[in-house]
């Protein structure tokens, strides 16, 4: 297991490239504070260097909320203001082990509608995903599936940072989901009602009801929604605490 002043002290770390992508491109963000030590525990325990982008993001930031904070991508820490880290959403041992990473693969990302964006692990088939080992797949709270993006994860970003998530989302939105999205804490989701997966939701969501509720409520209703429909255990969606 290689100590953190390896995975840090990297000749051509990724983070200002990063940050020079994110000022350039035209969606929205903001990166949350950092906790230095959380940070580098986090990185410690996934064991990738500052020069990828996914190392960069663990090591700089408490996270980034891309397209106006509809999409949280989790950094190595949570923070004073309730921000949620990525050793809370994948559960990672209160000391690094070796070896150890989420058996059915890295949650990097969730949207306010409970959407889930991960890093295949070793062996996706086992748990129900598809795809390739190192693949990033998205469980969507629209079809209640996961779905192969056939990207890796700096792929991943880049499609994010030109305008992905606005794209895949467009259909989703409502007139005032930016301020709506804007009151939200890093632990609220958006519970819209019908359900996003309905014909009436997906016909107009403007006319459907909405209000922030726990993120935690709404991963734990796409399973069970899952087997009410008689469609695959999603498996682990992520862990927040309300």
């Amino acid at each position: 297991m290689r100590n953190v002043a390896e995975l840090v002290e990297v000749p051509t770390p990724a983070w200002p490239w990063l940050v020079a992508d994110l000022d350039r491109s035209f969606a929205q963000y903001t990166v949350l504070p950092p906790d230095p030590a959380q940070c580098r525990a986090s990185l410690h325990q996934i064991q990738v260097t500052a020069r990828s982008p996914l190392g960069a993001i663990v090591l700089n930031t408490g996270g980034v909320l891309a397209h106006d904070g509809w999409l949280r991508i989790y950094g190595g820490s949570g923070g004073p203001n309730g921000s949620v880290g990525m050793a809370e959403v994948n559960g990672f041992p209160a000391t690094a082990q070796p070896g150890w990473l989420p058996p059915a693969g890295l949650i990097v990302a969730h949207d306010v509608l409970g959407g889930v964006f991960a890093i295949n692990g070793a062996d996706p088939q086992r748990y129900g995903r598809p795809g390739g080992p190192g693949g990033v797949v998205h469980f969507s709270a629209v079809t209640l599936t996961w779905q192969d993006l056939e990207m890796g994860h700096s792929e991943w970003l880049a499609w994010v940072v030109d305008g992905g998530a606005a794209s895949l989302y467009r259909d989703l939105l409502w007139p005032t989901w930016r301020i709506d999205v804007s009151g939200l804490s890093m632990r609220q989701g958006v519970s819209v009602y019908p359900f996003p997966w309905s014909e009436e939701a997906q016909r107009d969501m403007a006319a459907t009801a909405r209000e922030p509720v726990p993120l935690a409520q709404l991963l734990g209703l796409h399973g069970e929604f899952c087997t009410q429909f008689g469609l695959p255990d999603p498996g682990e969606l992520g862990s927040v605490a309300a």
